[in-house]
């Protein structure tokens, strides 16, 4: 698996207008995106993944998924369940309102990845830096 970093990253339309009707007063997840947009990048996890290979999930997208998951105290399952039903968890993650999700097992691969090596730890200074 590769990473191919994902243009643009804008909230669609459609899901910005959705979540903000069903959720006026907004959500957890939309408050990550609206407050910390942008502070991971695809590109900040490259040497975590071949160059070569299928194109993987977006990294950072996985990243905002590990937060909110810990925020919200779920389970890999419930966490891939919120991004392919929840609107605020499609908004955090700009995606598509038919945009299916992943698997539950990707968060577990993701993190394997994180406790590689000090990644984790790079990860938090480049997180508390762009802070």
């Amino acid at each position: 698996m590769s990473v191919r970093p994902r243009p643009g990253a804008e909230v669609p339309v459609l899901t910005a207008q959705m979540a903000r009707a069903s959720n006026p007063a907004g959500t957890t997840a939309m408050w990550v995106r609206d407050r910390l947009d942008g502070l991971w990048r695809d590109e900040d996890f490259a040497d975590w993944y071949p160059r070569d290979g299928r194109p993987g999930l977006s990294p950072a997208q996985l990243a905002t998924v590990s937060v909110l998951q810990f925020l919200l105290g779920l389970s890999d399952r419930d966490a891939a369940e919120a991004v392919r039903c929840r609107i605020d968890f499609k908004y955090a993650l700009g995606l598509e309102l038919d945009d299916p999700g992943f698997h539950h097992s990707v968060l577990t691969d993701f993190r394997d990845r994180l406790l590689r090596d000090g990644r984790a730890d790079r990860l938090l200074d480049l997180t508390l830096a762009r802070l």
